[in-house]
């Protein structure tokens, strides 16, 4: 997808915020929904521990949130080296199931799994119009207009990770806890700490898992501006073991900068920044050393007391170094059960 593409998007939204300047509802409580629950999708860097995006603020005690993810991405990459091969174009639908419940007044606790599922996806045609109405077809796009799927990747001329369309297994398993330093106040912002231990249950075979555990801390952050406008951010550290596909990995570095708009109680837009370092290093290839930045936009709508319904897309920038995959929207349905 092109950048000119989330030029127009950004100019649609920007358009709806001043609009809201003029025609704004009565906002009982500034309570927002928080950052989306975005993370690195980059086809290979997704093997290693990516944080989602989350809010300071942890759910009260006796609390359990029941959120369904669907995420799914577009990767395509045709780089050729004397020491690398990479030819990918497919699709993953990505399926998590997040349970989180509130243990303490400032402690709750997170369990993550997740189904992925590669295939020949169903966006291509609608990247190639956008692609081809602004800034040309991409490169890699236009070589592998007459393949529908792609996934091989040699390294000095062995294979070292290939797959067919249709794979579909078990990610890994993400362990998470949540703990609030500071409370939000009228100058303080609210901190929290941020804890996580990836499991691996993941299909190596298929390269849906890193075959390891992966260990990552972090801090969030949030504070409410202006009466209708929250401040959100997010960095993590990442400490991986093992090795995947042969290939050693380093600690990791993600951060995010989001800004919520709270046009009502029971909805809202949201805009991030993100950027995550990747976890290989040395290969000389882009597509895996280099890391991803990205831009998000989406809604949050809460259907029900107990029910939030948020969609976003995440358009890759690329303007760092980037290898970062070509284009993801999601979906995320989120059920509260609350205690009493």
């Amino acid at each position: 997808m092109s950048i000119r593409l989330s030029v127009v998007v950004y100019r649609i939204v920007l358009a709806s915020l001043l609009l809201s300047l003029f025609l704004q509802p009565v906002l009982a409580r500034a309570e927002g929904f928080g950052p989306f629950p975005v993370r690195n999708f980059q086809a290979f860097q997704q093997m290693v521990l990516s944080l989602p995006g989350d809010r300071a603020a942890v759910v009260k005690p006796g609390t359990v949130d029941v959120r369904l993810e669907l995420a799914e991405t577009a990767s395509i990459y045709n780089e050729t080296s004397p020491q690398n091969n990479i030819t990918v174009k497919f699709e993953t639908l990505r399926s998590g199931l997040f349970l989180r419940y509130g243990a303490m007044d400032k402690l709750e606790f997170g369990l993550e799994v997740p189904v992925l599922y590669r295939y020949q996806g169903f966006m291509e045609g609608a990247i190639t119009a956008t692609e081809r109405a602004t800034t040309g077809l991409n490169p890699a796009r236009a070589a592998f207009k007459n393949s529908s799927f792609l996934f091989n990747t040699t390294r000095n001329g062995q294979t070292i990770m290939n797959g067919g369309p249709g794979a579909m297994g078990l990610g890994d398993t993400t362990l998470m806890s949540k703990y609030q330093l500071l409370m939000e106040g009228v100058a303080m912002p609210a901190v929290s700490l941020r804890g996580a231990v990836k499991l691996p249950t993941g299909d190596q075979s298929a390269f849906f898992g890193s075959g390891s555990p992966d260990f990552g801390l972090g801090l969030a952050v949030e504070k409410l501006v202006a009466g209708r406008w929250i401040l959100y951010a997010n960095v993590t550290g990442v400490l991986p073991t093992g090795t995947i596909a042969g290939l050693g990995l380093r600690p990791t570095l993600s951060g995010l900068v989001a800004i919520e708009y709270l046009w009502s109680e029971n909805l809202s837009l949201t805009a991030h920044f993100d950027f995550y370092t990747s976890p290989f290093s040395g290969t000389n290839s882009a597509v895996l050393d280099h890391g991803v930045t990205e831009s998000v936009l989406g809604l949050s709508y809460r259907v029900a007391p107990r029910f939030l319904w948020q969609a976003y897309a995440v358009e890759n920038l690329d303007f760092v170094r980037g290898s970062a995959a070509d284009f993801t929207v999601s979906t995320v349905l989120t059920y509260r059960f609350e205690s009493g």
